[in-house]
């Protein structure tokens, strides 16, 4: 039995607990840090009763006081020892602290304030906390700068820390300047993140919804005769996504992948996803026949260079602003390791994620028109329509960007990584959202009817 039950049942019902459907329990709740008299951090030992990973630590900043805050009563951790505790994130009082540390730049006890220099944070702003963030905690300060509260806690330098500030520190315009950070030296952690915050900015996902839905509505016209065509806006995503790949190349440097091994990979996770969806084995020709095409590459062929990536990248991972698109949170897949996100990866992984993630939008805005509307006979041909007129722009203007048409190798690598993201989607979607899972078993379909 845990000795801390008011804690795990707070962490039990948050966004960012990882651990939800499982039985835990908390071992340590130990002060990292305090910030003020009422503001300090704490870390959260979680050991689950069965299955991997066996522990994990999360992090809690929190606020006390010695009587209850009413303001505050949603976001209550514990009571007792007469002591009221709350989640900070929810507390602008204990933000503003938060906000006056990263201001000062002066470490405290345990804590490493890192600041970019660039920028004048505007500490009259009051906080305002993001209520759909899913693995982390976002703050708002006002219209000037976005706090991220890393959650669940890895030692070892955070990629969403570190990409940002290379890109950053290049000038690169397509993601939101990084004003700086938190970590415990002592015990490699980074604990938080601020930067710029896009406030003219519109969802990718959203803006794409939109398009696809103005075609379905238009019976008569294609793609690029309705008005809210999204191509242009998708030639200028690929290029975006060329131009951040490109800086990383030449800030942490290259390396080659070899095709073989990763096809191998490949097959290896489709077995294991058809113990999950047995409706994959239907597809399972098609699908190897792809991984096995990279086995036929030999190593060494021009086009299997590997850099560091984005490597979780939907359009949900995207912003468009005023100024043009940026990429948000590469912390890469939160299901892998740490040390695994942050090694080199094909840029062509990031590139079917996208490819991916438009047919997602194209798809499940036609499966929302057909449960609500009628006469919609024809709406799964002009998904697909949209979807192969909005990839061939995102490809444009990747290549345009890089100056380098997709060569056979290339091509052969994105047809295998996009096999592969519908087969993970396949079984993800099995184990969280059911109502979905026709979406990547209906790719894997059209994938299996092409002619080889």
């Amino acid at each position: 039995m845990s000795e801390h039950p008011q804690r795990a049942s707070f962490l039990a019902n948050q966004r960012w607990f990882a651990g939800k459907g499982r039985d835990f329990e908390i071992t340590d709740v130990r002060v990292l840090a305090a910030l003020s008299e009422t503001v300090r951090i704490e870390l959260v030992d979680v050991a689950y009763a069965e299955g991997t990973p066996a522990t994990e630590t999360y992090q809690m900043p929190v606020s006390h006081y010695p009587g209850p805050q009413e303001r505050l009563g949603h976001a209550l951790v514990r009571e007792g020892d007469g002591e009221w505790t709350y989640d900070a994130v929810h507390d602008r009082d204990a933000m503003a602290v938060y906000l006056e540390v990263f201001d000062t730049g002066e470490d405290l006890d345990g804590l490493a304030v890192h600041r970019l220099a660039g920028h004048d944070l505007d500490t009259s702003t009051h906080s305002t906390v993001f209520g759909g963030e899913q693995s982390n905690s976002s703050v708002a300060f006002g219209e000037d700068s976005l706090m991220k509260v890393f959650r669940k806690l890895t030692t070892g330098t955070n990629p969403d820390v570190e990409i940002h500030e290379a890109l950053t520190r290049a000038g690169n315009t397509h993601v939101a300047s990084l004003y700086g950070y938190l970590s415990a030296e002592d015990e490699q952690l980074q604990l938080a993140m601020l930067q710029q915050f896009l406030r003219t900015a519109s969802d990718g996902w959203v803006l794409a919804l939109t398009s696809a839905r103005n075609l379905y509505l238009e019976a008569d016209l294609h793609p690029h005769e309705v008005g809210g065509d999204f191509a242009a806006e998708a030639h200028r995503l690929g290029a975006t996504i060329a131009e951040i790949h490109q800086v990383l190349a030449g800030t942490f440097g290259t390396t080659t992948i070899d095709p073989a091994a990763i096809g191998q990979q490949m097959s290896d996770r489709f077995r294991a996803a058809t113990s999950v969806v047995p409706d994959l084995s239907a597809y399972e020709d098609a699908v190897q026949s792809r991984f096995a095409a990279l086995a036929e590459v030999p190593s060494g062929t021009p086009g299997l260079v590997a850099h560091r990536i984005h490597g979780d990248l939907h359009l949900g991972q995207t912003l468009r602003t005023s100024l043009g698109w940026k990429l948000v949170d590469f912390e890469g897949e939160p299901a892998k390791p740490l040390a695994e996100r942050r090694l080199p990866d094909s840029p062509w992984r990031d590139v079917a994620g996208m490819v991916r993630s438009l047919d997602y939008a194209a798809a499940s805005t036609a499966a929302d028109l057909e449960a609500t509307e009628h006469g919609y006979d024809q709406i799964g041909y002009r998904a697909h329509e949209w979807v192969e007129h909005n990839v061939a722009a995102l490809l444009d203007g990747y290549t345009e960007q890089r100056g380098v048409p997709i060569t056979g190798v290339e091509q052969t690598l994105l047809d295998a990584y996009v096999a592969d993201k519908a087969v993970y989607e396949a079984a993800y979607e099995a184990r969280n959202r059911p109502g979905w899972l026709p979406i990547p078993l209906a790719a894997l379909d059209r994938l299996a009817k092409q002619p080889r």
